[in-house]
């Protein structure tokens, strides 16, 4: 008798489960066609199934959120550091020019145009340290920013999400984005518990 009851729980849970795959499913068809006409073709009836089952039991919507936790988190480091090298730039300049002007303050007439120009090319060669350290910072934050994508592209790949690989492909990372997007959407409208309110 346990064995029945226990079989019979199964088949409920099954049904339940091919239900709510159901739902998702036709949630993600309905949410594609908000999406550009190039896209929605790529996005097949089975690679949207496929994504639906990977939503099933709600850890992927988890993941997506923690995803996107670090990525703020990331953006907001990276922000911060590139603020705090614009203000020692800004503090820089202001010394300089603090510095030329008490020099010049107290240069004789007959020699500041000899002055005027050796601080002409200092100030020139600070600038251009300045914008090869900003080169170099936004370079540093390009290379971190596109290994978070990388992070991100292998984390969704290894959880079995339909359409995430590691790639650069332009085209791909941007349907990549359309189904980060579809994914929270669905997040929105309270589709990652097992209660669907779609």
């Amino acid at each position: 008798m346990e064995r029945y009851a226990s079989a019979l729980e199964e088949s409920a849970d099954g049904t339940r489960q091919q239900e709510r795959h159901y739902q998702l499913l036709s949630a993600l068809q309905s949410l594609v066609k908000e999406l550009p006409s190039s896209f929605q073709q790529r996005l097949s009836y089975t690679t949207l199934s496929d994504l639906a089952l990977a939503l099933l039991d709600g850890t992927v919507f988890e993941i997506v959120q923690g995803l996107l936790e670090i990525q703020h988190l990331t953006e907001k480091s990276l922000y911060n550091q590139r603020l705090r090298l614009q203000n020692e730039h800004r503090v820089l300049r202001q010394a300089l020019r603090q510095k030329h002007l008490e020099a010049q303050q107290s240069c004789r007439p007959h020699n500041l145009p000899v002055l005027q120009a050796a601080q002409q090319r200092e100030l020139e060669a600070m600038e251009h340290r300045i914008r090869e350290e900003q080169q170099a910072m936004d370079r540093k934050i390009i290379l971190e920013l596109d290994r978070k994508v990388a992070d991100q592209q292998s984390t969704l790949e290894k959880a079995g999400v339909a359409g995430f690989y590691v790639t650069t492909n332009p085209q791909e990372l941007t349907l990549q984005m359309n189904l980060l997007e579809l994914i929270r959407k669905l997040q929105q409208r309270g589709c990652q518990s097992g209660k669907t309110a779609l």
